[in-house]
């Protein structure tokens, strides 16, 4: 196995359009739409990806919508942030749901774990 196996994730979304507003507004960023790699495999898939650079450290992925898969489901992916604390109030103020308000992890930091609009976890960390 690779050093920092995660190269890439989907969370799931129901709705692309309030998904899509959620994030931008939780992490201040824009998403951009990903084009369908395969349309005969995946007929009305539609994808918005996250920033990336090849050059940095981590992984990026996208929003993905896709006929007959659930949104809400067991992964769980966290997004790195100056204060987890920020994030957490924004993915509140803008639909979603505290689970886990910020709290230390000793010398690795700091999490916060929120529910985005569309029933998906994710996790919030900081040094």
């Amino acid at each position: 196995m690779y050093p920092n196996p995660i190269v890439w994730f989907e969370i799931y979304v129901q709705d692309m359009a309030r998904a899509k507003a959620f994030y931008e507004a939780v992490f201040e960023c824009e998403l951009n739409s990903l084009a369908n790699p395969n349309t005969d495999s995946f007929p009305g898939m539609e994808m918005m990806a996250f920033p990336s650079s090849m050059e940095n450290y981590g992984a990026s992925g996208a929003l993905v919508k896709m006929p007959g898969v659930p949104s809400g489901g067991s992964s769980l992916v966290y997004f790195g942030c100056q204060d987890c604390a920020v994030e957490a109030d924004r993915a509140v103020k803008h639909g979603g749901k505290l689970f886990k308000p910020k709290m230390s992890i000793g010398q690795h930091g700091a999490i916060a774990i929120v529910e985005d609009t569309e029933g998906n976890m994710i996790g919030l960390h900081s040094m």
